[in-house]
């Protein structure tokens, strides 16, 4: 039986490709407009809720300022990232991974919470006979279920070409500019997602782990 299903390792690898150039080719878009806003409008400075650092170029999909540019990266990336992520949630059901990620009542006790943590810190990620621990499935389910649906859900309220069809998305975010403002959040709580997941691999035999993600592995009883 494999560790991971075929479905999950095509999704991992598109959808990390496309969070990454969707996330590099957005902080180019940002150096257009560095303030965010909460609300329906927002232009002028004085107005928003934080400033954003100008990123550089190094970080940037293309490597110098091209707003047109950015956005055509952005746009083409954005549908293997939705179709990808509509696909993953239809997988899931279908082959009841979701199930994985189910959490007990009682491993939300503060107790069982803190142990998982100074298990985490001793790179001890011993899964009490499920595929994953605790704190494993909290940042997975917050990915699949908030902060990949939320940058779904935002990219398509602050595209202008969609916003006509389905004006009630923008009301449902409070506006065109807090839809944005919340776009950009979830692509910051991605990175850091990402920063740490990648971290966590390559502390804990990452040969091992990427050739899993790629052949699928063998589920340990």
């Amino acid at each position: 039986m494999k560790k991971h299903a075929f479905s999950t390792r095509l999704w991992h690898w598109i959808n990390a490709l496309s969070v990454i150039v969707l996330f590099m080719s957005g902080l180019n878009i940002s150096n257009a407009h560095r303030y965010l806003y909460w609300g329906e409008f927002g232009f002028d400075p004085a107005d928003a809720w934080t400033a954003v650092i100008r990123f550089p170029g190094w970080a940037t999909i293309p490597g110098h300022y091209n707003l047109a540019m950015a956005r055509d990266w952005h746009i083409l990336m954005a549908w293997p990232f939705a179709v990808g992520l509509i696909v993953m949630w239809l997988a899931m059901l279908a082959n009841r991974h979701y199930r994985d990620l189910l959490t007990r009542r009682e491993e939300w006790k503060p107790a069982a919470i803190w142990h998982d943590v100074i298990q985490h810190l001793k790179l001890n990620f011993e899964h009490a006979g499920g595929k994953y621990n605790f704190l494993q499935k909290l940042a997975y389910g917050s990915v699949l279920l908030l902060l990949l649906p939320m940058m779904l859900a935002t990219g398509l309220a602050i595209s202008p070409g969609f916003e006509p069809a389905a004006p009630w998305l923008v009301d449902l975010f409070g506006g065109r500019q807090s839809a944005r403002s919340l776009h950009f959040l979830a692509a910051w709580g991605l990175f850091g997602f990402f920063v740490i997941h990648i971290v966590l691999v390559l502390l804990t035999n990452p040969i091992k782990q990427i050739r899993e993600m790629i052949t699928g592995g063998r589920h340990e009883a």
